[in-house]
């Protein structure tokens, strides 16, 4: 049976990540790159060639011509990751896979993702299959910008509201300033 976590049943989707499907003898996650935008393309056949795949998604704004859309994008952009046992599975097949450019490896063999990385991001995964980096924020919280002109700044949890924008007061050239941005750009310090 063929089982990517992208169509696992919503109690995988919801927090209780790899438990269902937990990993099994020599089992590690691996990371292929992928062609250009070709993502799910090579999400689909590699599942249709019995590999387990996690291709971590979530809510993006994206600003053209002064409009704001959500679209949903991958996490990492021309990467997935996949479940294999690079002494059973034939691995080399995933090179020649539509939409995957090859494995990556080091010295002829795959390189596996680190224990706990994988699993990390698939306990931050919400009803909809997207992955949530703002689940634990809570007002008055020391927080991490990740990205903009202020990235890797810190600053303070100030308020949420319901359509994901937050409020932080930042030190900004000595004085408290307030800076509106999106959830999805800050992470706990």
């Amino acid at each position: 049976m063929v089982v990517s976590t992208e169509e696992m049943p919503s109690a995988m989707s919801r927090n209780q990540g790899i438990a269902h499907y937990p990993l099994r003898g020599g089992e590690r996650w691996f990371v292929a790159q992928t062609l250009s935008h070709r993502e799910q393309l090579a999400r689909f056949h590699l599942g249709a060639q019995g590999f387990r795949t996690f291709l971590p998604r979530f809510n993006k704004t994206v600003r053209h011509a002064r409009r704001l859309r959500e679209v949903i994008a991958p996490v990492f952009p021309g990467y997935i990751f996949v479940v294999l046992d690079p002494e059973r599975d034939r691995w080399r097949s995933i090179n020649g896979t539509f939409g995957v450019a090859r494995l990556v490896s080091a010295h002829q063999r795959p390189v596996p993702v680190p224990v706990g990385v994988v699993e990390a991001l698939l306990a931050t995964v919400d009803e909809l299959g997207l992955v949530r980096f703002d689940r634990d924020l809570k007002p008055g919280q020391p927080v991490r910008v990740l990205t903009g002109p202020l990235s890797q700044h810190l600053g303070v949890l100030e308020r949420l509201d319901a359509k994901g924008r937050v409020q932080v007061l930042m030190n900004v050239m000595g004085r408290q300033a307030a800076v509106m941005m999106d959830q999805a750009d800050l992470t706990a310090a």
